[in-house]
């Protein structure tokens, strides 16, 4: 036991919460054998999520077309998806994989739109920046989003998932003719409305906080500095609550293998370009320029009127990342027609938007039967 208590015990994750779901153990007068074997076994789980950190894995059948800089483009259509137009889903960049589009069986968001009739996808899997990549900026994504939509025939419907959302909205921006409709889910757009904790934060800390993140970082923003920053958001539910769920069904096979494959995607993490990371923190969150028409991307001052092509925007009722207002004003800024222009609440919480079996089975199955009628 000694082994397995010495690698657990030097997460600080771990830490003091460590204990907890033993002496809760201990309360409920488990036999000692019973006890050790249950004790084991946790132990051993959570060195497999907070040890190993292997990458996580694809859930659906893909071919990776190739690699640019910043991403390697996916395709995941199936064999009869002809000349559709292709749809093209930008995922969170905030140092976690793309892999949160296409999590497992039943929580694929990518599994979800071809069940439900849409056939000739593809997703930017964005790559974890290296030494060379740290002076990269939002330009260099778009201009490799643009290769991509240019060899994909020069048109797509582009879904936006967080992060992506407004990284599509900027190039439905500067290429309003290669955007046949555009999808936001999660997405900041107005990025000083609501009360989310992203705001809070880029509002209340100094520049010269995030600037010493990326020193630190020798030019990058690390992944692992963005997970200590999301689990502090919710202190109790990552420290404690979790490993005291995970001891309570450790004999729950199911409940095991889905805290793993959840603790694979979450505890591993990819790395930011420095300057990519300031850019968004000034001028997309503090200074909220994209929504003011001020926002330079490519040469050209981008004016979000711009974009008039079909939306959709999805929203969470209990998003505290990414509040419905900094989603749902997109709709006073983008130059859509309010008869183009859907928009849907969704149960639950940021993350959930794009796994949640909730979100997965109510409300990804409207957008995708409203993007079958964008002609496809």
């Amino acid at each position: 036991m000694t082994n397995e208590f010495q690698k657990a015990h030097h997460y600080p994750e771990v830490g003091v919460p460590f204990f907890w779901p033993f002496s809760f153990a201990m309360k409920m007068e488990k036999k000692t054998l019973e006890l050790e074997r249950r004790n084991m076994a946790f132990l051993k789980e959570v060195v497999k999520t907070e040890e190993e950190r292997p990458r996580p894995k694809w859930t659906s059948p893909n071919v990776g077309l190739y690699a640019l800089h910043t991403f390697t483009l996916r395709e995941f259509s199936l064999p009869n998806s002809g000349k559709d137009i292709p749809i093209l889903i930008l995922p969170p960049y905030a140092g976690h994989t793309s892999v949160i589009a296409d999590f497992q069986t039943k929580q694929s968001l990518v599994e979800t739109l071809l069940e439900n009739g849409l056939k000739r996808i593809f997703l930017t899997d964005w790559h974890s920046a290296t030494m060379e990549m740290k002076d990269y900026d939002i330009d260099n994504y778009l201009a490799e989003i643009h290769v991509a939509i240019t060899d994909l025939g020069g048109r797509a419907h582009l879904i936006g998932l967080c992060q992506g959302g407004w990284m599509a909205s900027l190039y439905a921006s500067r290429f309003p003719k290669h955007v046949a409709s555009l999808v936001l889910a999660g997405a900041p757009i107005d990025t000083q409305a609501g009360h989310g904790v992203i705001k809070k934060d880029a509002n209340k800390l100094p520049l010269s906080f995030f600037e010493e993140l990326v020193v630190s970082g020798d030019g990058l923003l690390k992944g692992k500095y963005m997970l200590e920053g999301f689990k502090s958001m919710h202190p109790e539910k990552q420290y404690v609550d979790k490993y005291i769920d995970l001891y309570e069904h450790i004999d729950d096979p199911d409940y095991v293998k889905r805290t793993e494959n959840f603790e694979r995607w979450y505890e591993y993490t990819i790395n930011l370009p420095g300057r990519w990371y300031l850019q968004v923190i000034d001028e997309l969150f503090k200074k909220n320029l994209f929504v003011k028409g001020k926002f330079v991307a490519l040469g050209e001052e981008l004016d979000p009127k711009r974009i008039t092509c079909p939306l959709y925007l999805l929203a969470g009722a209990q998003d505290d990342i990414t509040p419905q207002e900094q989603v749902f004003n997109a709709e006073q800024y983008f130059g859509t027609p309010a008869n183009l222009v859907e928009k849907d609440l969704a149960k639950g919480g940021h993350i959930g938007l794009f796994m949640g079996h909730t979100a997965l089975t109510e409300d990804w199955p409207k957008i995708s039967a409203w993007l079958r009628k964008q002609k496809l």
